[in-house]
């Protein structure tokens, strides 16, 4: 459900509208990256290195863009971000219109919008809790889940349409999307994080504290390494395997972002239930359970013969996604301070965001060795060990924040 509250914050409503639309432009450019290299390739491997390449500036930058995030003005990171990015993707039309588009800058660019991604994610999720009350923060980040997937639902069809009419279109229209959400962060009024007093320590110092905080709170540091395990497959990897599953199938370029939009749809239901099950259900049971419903559900992958039988799983996957994501986020976010929400947040996410590399690295390889079939099955055991993981953790289940529903205990804590 929409809080009424919350869209009567009007800093609120510009961040999620500008997101929003950027949201519609990644999703629209991520369903055509993949297939504008699988085309200019012709090798799954390929598109599985240049989506690592992505990925990887977490794990190289994450870090000290934690850090720098805590000094620096948020705001103004985020928006230089977002016209890096513009300028970035608008590079793939022109080098392609004038002859010039080669694989090593595909792979610049991947590599160039991951890393600016990587300080625009961290400035984003500190700057929420100053747009937002905690007690809020459940519900904004349920509300920014079902933006997001309205998002994918609209992008991924788009995609497919936009990439059949011109193989560069949704490059374009990213770029534009960009454009629009640094204008919109510029209308906002809010300051994106507390008065600083000057540095006095070095950047190495200030990474150690943000370390050390995670290391201080064993729920958010366990969080971080089960999130890992689930990034390690959704969403980029398992993207891929639909995407290679659906050519296997001989379903159409329009036909795969159709099928990519069922995980758009599956997430809009799961966005929309995420806040409901915040209020009734236990953080340790959401985790666990999401976890153990990804171990079972993906196999299924393996025994799909038929595009429905696919878009099914899908659209199952895309439910359980937004669910995870949710209450992992506001858990932390509402208990990070905001003096050190870059740099808890940095941490936390070179172990969460520091699997997708390798994971998408060894699926491209998989799939052109092995197939999408086998694919599903050797990565199977690795989400079985994740849900073992987070079922086996006695102090999440214990712990008094994890023993109730994680929406009450945030409002007791603003209280």
């Amino acid at each position: 459900m929409f809080s009424s509250r919350l869209w009567r914050n009007r800093d609120y409503r510009l961040l999620t509208s500008g997101q929003a639309v950027s949201a519609l432009g990644t999703n629209i450019s991520q369903l055509a990256f993949p297939l504008f290299m699988l085309l200019f390739t012709g090798s799954a491997a390929q598109a599985g290195f240049a989506g690592a390449l992505r990925a990887l500036p977490y794990f190289l930058f994450g870090l000290p863009a934690g850090a720098l995030i805590d000094r620096w003005d948020r705001k103004r990171v985020m928006i230089a971000c977002d016209i890096g990015r513009a300028l970035s993707l608008a590079s793939i039309p022109i080098a392609y219109m004038g002859g010039w588009l080669t694989i090593p800058q595909l792979y610049t660019t991947a590599f160039i919008e991951g890393t600016l991604y990587v300080f625009f994610d961290l400035a984003e999720a500190a700057a929420l809790p100053r747009v937002v009350a905690r007690e809020d923060l459940p519900q904004a980040t349920a509300q920014s889940a079902t933006v997001s997937s309205f998002a994918q639902l609209l992008g991924s069809p788009l995609g497919g349409l936009l990439f059949s009419i011109a193989r560069t279109l949704p490059f374009v229209t990213d770029a534009i999307s960009y454009g629009i959400s640094a204008l919109t962060l510029t209308l906002m009024r809010t300051r994106f994080q507390e008065k600083r007093e000057a540095p006095g320590q070095t950047l190495w110092a200030r990474i150690g504290e943000g370390l050390a905080w995670l290391r201080q709170h064993p729920n958010l540091r366990m969080l971080a390494f089960l999130t890992g395990g689930v990034n390690f497959i959704f969403p980029e990897c398992s993207t891929l395997v639909l995407m290679v599953l659906a050519g296997s199938l001989n379903v159409p370029a329009a036909d795969i972002g159709l099928l990519i939009t069922t995980v758009g749809v599956g997430c809009l239901i799961g966005s929309l239930v995420s806040g409901w099950l915040g209020t009734r259900l236990s953080l340790a049971l959401v985790i666990a359970g999401s976890c153990w419903l990804f171990a079972l559900v993906w196999p299924l992958l393996a025994l799909a013969q038929s595009l429905i039988e696919v878009g099914g799983v899908a659209l199952t996957i895309g439910i359980i996604d937004p669910i995870y994501d949710v209450a992992q986020f506001s858990y932390r976010s509402a208990r990070i301070p905001d003096n050190l929400q870059g740099r808890v947040n940095s941490a936390y996410r070179l172990v969460a965001l520091g699997t997708p590399p390798i994971g998408l690295a060894l699926c491209g390889v998989s799939l052109e060795i092995l197939g999408p079939h086998w694919t599903v099955l050797l990565f199977t055991p690795a989400l079985v060990a994740v849900a073992l993981a987070a079922t086996l953790n006695r102090r999440l289940f214990s712990d008094s924040d994890g023993s109730h529903n994680y929406a009450t205990s945030l409002e007791e804590q603003a209280m």
